[in-house]
């Protein structure tokens, strides 16, 4: 069983920066960050795997978020900057155990999420 457990979040003004952490407890292959906005789908933010260098992002925050991880920690971190108020939503720490599932961006676990809320 793999538990999930999500720190960070927040409010912040336009243009600001806040930081998300996940730490992960079980064994997983790799990690990724979604966000939910109400009236709108969930979306895509940012994944990575354990052991390879890449990390992928969704195309509305390439160049402004940041995801990395702590191997040792078993946590991973989502630096986000330059946040704007489509930025606001619910997000959401998941795990995958398997780096194929992550092709397929259905992870195995979720977070409980954490309220992201940017101000204008």
């Amino acid at each position: 069983q793999v538990q999930l457990l999500e720190s960070g979040g927040g409010l912040v003004q336009a243009g600001g920066s806040l930081r998300l952490s996940c730490a992960a407890s079980g064994r997983t292959a790799a990690m990724g960050w979604f966000r939910h906005a109400p009236g709108k789908e969930r979306e895509f933010v940012a994944a990575t795997t354990w052991s390879g260098p890449t990390t992928y992002y969704g195309d509305s925050v390439k160049g402004r978020f940041t995801m990395s991880r702590d191997n040792t920690k078993s946590t991973v971190y989502l630096q986000m900057n330059s946040l704007k108020p489509e930025d606001t939503a619910v997000y959401s720490c998941a795990a995958f155990l398997t780096v194929q599932s992550v092709g397929s961006l259905v992870p195995d676990y979720w977070g409980q999420g954490t309220q992201v809320t940017v101000s204008s």
